[in-house]
């Protein structure tokens, strides 16, 4: 997956919005106001920070050495994973998907359900 991909992968997500609040070269992904991903764009290897369950996120370090603790975040929720590395782009895909649903589980129950409706 490039970055492009990534990029656009993120925006197909229903109510998702880019902005680069940090800096020119970091892409934030929010869904309801809130981060559930960002993308630096001026490193060497491609990678995406995404928000995960503690437990899961233990998991995923464990299981693979593209999965690290986030620099500059809070270690026990969010994880760097460097993409075209040991996973793969569908379960990258569902790794972003899981973010979105951390991210809006924390959010009160009416913007939930006004953000799920049928989809869930």
């Amino acid at each position: 997956m490039n970055v492009e991909e990534l990029y656009d992968y993120c925006l197909s997500i229903p109510g998702a919005e880019v902005t680069t609040p940090f800096d020119e070269v970091t892409l934030v992904m929010k869904i309801c106001g809130k981060m559930f991903a960002f993308i630096p764009l001026d490193e060497e290897g491609l990678r995406i920070v995404l928000k995960c369950d503690p437990e899961k996120a233990l998991e995923l370090r464990e299981r693979y050495s593209s999965v690290v603790a986030a620099y500059h975040m809070n270690k026990t929720y969010w994880n760097a994973v460097y993409v075209n590395a040991d996973m793969n782009d569908d379960e990258l895909r569902q790794w972003i998907r899981h973010s979105v649903d951390e991210v809006m589980k924390k959010l009160p129950k009416k913007q939930q359900e006004a953000y799920y409706g049928e989809r869930k």
